[in-house]
């Protein structure tokens, strides 16, 4: 029997995809918009947007009103909130080996410098993710930092082993 091969990448765990959207539809709104609305607007499982809008608030990215008149809004303005931001607040470090953070790492005989790849990646993501807000994202004014791999081709293409 071939073995079975997993190759399953970085990925962008579905509670940072979540918060993320409904971080944008917040900023799209003028008023306070409930819970539900945004899972309705994203598509997003209501329960699970639930704890997440409260890792947000407790983050202080979002506040919340109650009543009639209550739902989520933004607590600062969408320029001053980066992508970086929601991220640490969801998910944590960006960048982290089996839950360490990298310059925590050492590594001996053939892989001594395996640690200064991992800082290199982080550093990569912090490139894109620290540079743009959700206004920016909101709007489609992309910075450099990200537009740069975006129009290079190779970016799109998935490569498997």
């Amino acid at each position: 029997m071939p073995a079975v091969r997993q190759n399953r990448g970085m990925q962008i765990p579905a509670k940072t995809d979540y918060a993320i959207r409904a971080l944008l539809t917040l900023a799209a709104s003028d008023v306070s918009v409930s819970a539900e609305h945004l899972a309705q607007e994203q598509d997003l499982p209501a329960k699970f947007l639930g704890a997440i809008l409260s890792d947000l608030r407790r983050g202080g990215l979002v506040s919340s009103q109650r009543g009639p008149e209550g739902g989520f809004k933004l607590a600062r303005d969408a320029d001053q909130i980066s992508i970086a931001d929601v991220v640490r607040v969801v998910s944590g470090p960006m960048a982290g080996v089996r839950g360490m953070r990298p310059e925590t790492l050492e590594y001996e005989g053939d892989a001594q410098y395996l640690r200064e790849v991992w800082i290199a990646v982080r550093g990569a993501l912090r490139e894109v993710l620290e540079h743009v807000t959700l206004g920016q994202t909101l709007r489609g004014e992309l910075p450099d930092a990200v537009t740069r791999f975006t129009t290079e081709s190779d970016s799109w293409v998935t490569r498997t082993p």
